[in-house]
């Protein structure tokens, strides 16, 4: 499937970013290796056990579209380093909006604990601080650099007018295009040091439609880590005439039943679903406090046999796609869960030590002022073997999910919930009436246990997927085939 391949460009490109990378925060700055080393050693003092320093400029950019006019517009630029100590698993942070040598100094002497005398670094080993080899998943270029103020507005006028003209019923457009062009540095005491260049383009969609005295709407969004130059007309007509239709089919739309039944989830952004059922359980800071349902369950059988879950960063131009993650090590694809069986958790450096395991690029923060965590990058199970067509089929009476919304998730319970904002009930095999109203909710081991049927029909979502845990926002991207779940509660309104 073309959306979830890998691809790593030759090293000469790589190169080229670490240049930019690097003249972008360091050389602006004034700022040398040297001068991160010795910030690095002072904090250690004589008690650190391990430190990183993490640099990041950010530009980001956003214009508004509402009732046919284009009504807002920002750009925003941030700058700022923090310089992390790990003693154990104590963690300590701190930042600085300034980038120079006197700043890194002073950090630095903040977190420094007692003793005299500066850390030895020690020689890189771990594949973890190879990523002057790696190539890319994604360019350096800004997403939005081939379009001028005038052709922005021009995009989100052309977006309204295709939704209005596509039904009478429309009655208002919100469109929102966003660009954001991040540039980090990471160094760390192991002698690592590298930078990446991180594009991310959006676009999101909301239509209002209206029929007597009832209105309804449907939103949606794409982007990725690529140009705007991308989006072909046909593809961004079919992305508004969707969302139109969506809203109309909500017109008809009855009240959901309730109770446990059967549930067929359709692909794509409903990964959604897998993301927070399963994949937050299996990041490793859950796992070593004990506090994940799957904690301690590697090698044991945890979901139905044809079930198989991987993370991957290195997806091409992917929304959680990165060349380094923001601890330095090279993203990679990590199969958690294989035919049912628990193989691997998401690790980034500190859990990684602490549980004597390998990281494995899941190491992500907001910004420089936050603490990485283990994260996801881009989540999705593979393909089975049944046509979609089979799945729903299979069903005598039930509810097909083609849209969720507002999940969330306890992973020392492991019970999740769900808004369905586009379903419709199943009825002797056939997708008949479109309900509203229904929420989703269930046990994620449970859940990925009942899945009985997997499609061939495996889409990773087009690139509206925000993942916050612990406050820090990220961009992520979720995906699977349809699936069917012998039994979820649902919560409805009939």
């Amino acid at each position: 499937m073309s959306d979830v391949k890998q691809a790593r460009a030759m090293n000469p490109a790589r190169e080229n970013v670490l240049t930019l990378a690097r003249a972008a925060l360091l050389d602006r700055h004034a700022v040398d290796e040297t001068a991160l080393f010795s910030a690095l050693g002072i904090a250690l003092g004589q008690r650190g056990d391990f430190a990183d320093i993490f640099l990041k400029e950010t530009a980001a950019e956003s214009w508004s579209l509402e009732g046919g006019t284009v009504r807002a517009s920002s750009y925003r630029c941030d700058a700022g380093f923090g310089l992390r100590v790990l003693n154990g698993e104590e963690a300590t942070l701190a930042s600085s909006q300034r980038i120079d040598a006197t700043s890194l100094r002073h950090v630095a002497l903040q977190l420094r604990g007692t003793g005299s005398g500066t850390h030895s670094f020690r020689t890189p080993t771990s594949a973890c601080t190879q990523t002057s080899s790696a190539g890319l998943c994604y360019g350096p270029a800004h997403p939005l650099e081939t379009m001028d103020g005038v052709r922005k507005i021009a995009l989100l006028k052309t977006l309204d007018e295709i939704a209005r003209a596509t039904d009478s019923r429309v009655i208002d457009v919100h469109a929102v295009l966003s660009a954001v062009h991040e540039t980090i540095w990471v160094a760390r005491c192991d002698g690592m040091s590298s930078g990446d260049v991180r594009p991310m383009l959006s676009l999101w969609i909301n239509v209002r439609v209206k029929s007597g005295a009832r209105v309804e709407s449907a939103s949606g969004g794409i982007g990725g880590r690529y140009g705007v130059e991308t989006w072909s007309d046909q593809e961004l007509r079919a992305f508004v005439g969707a969302r139109v239709q969506a809203a109309l089919t909500k017109l008809e739309s009855r009240p959901a039943p309730a109770g446990k039944m059967t549930v067929v989830v359709g692909p794509g952004w409903n990964g959604v679903l897998l993301h927070e059922a399963v994949g937050h359980g299996l990041e490793a800071d859950g796992v070593r406090r004990g506090t994940s349902a799957f904690a301690g369950r590697l090698g044991e059988k945890v979901a139905a046999a044809n079930v198989t879950i991987v993370d991957d960063g290195t997806l091409l131009n992917g929304r959680g796609s990165l060349n380094i993650d923001d601890e330095g090590c090279l993203t990679r694809r990590t199969t958690l869960i294989e035919n049912g069986v628990l193989r691997a958790y998401m690790q980034d450096a500190l859990s990684a030590r602490m549980m004597g395991m390998e990281p494995t690029g899941n190491g992500r923060r907001e910004g420089y002022a936050s603490l990485p965590l283990p994260r996801m990058t881009n989540t999705f199970m593979l393909n089975g073997d049944y046509e979609p067509e089979e799945v729903i089929g299979s069903v005598r009476s039930g509810i097909y999910v083609s849209g969720l919304e507002g999940g969330q998730v306890d992973i020392t319970s492991g019970q999740f919930v769900f808004e369905a904002s586009e379903a419709y009930l199943i009825e002797n095999g056939k997708i008949t009436a479109p309900v509203k109203g229904a929420t989703i909710t269930g046990h994620g081991p449970d859940t990925i246990r009942n899945i009985s049927m997997i499609g061939n029909d495996l889409a990773c979502d087009r690139g509206r997927a925000t993942c916050t845990k612990a406050g820090q926002s990220i961009p992520v991207g979720v995906g699977q085939p349809t699936l069917r779940v012998d039994e979820m509660t649902v919560g409805g309104t009939a």
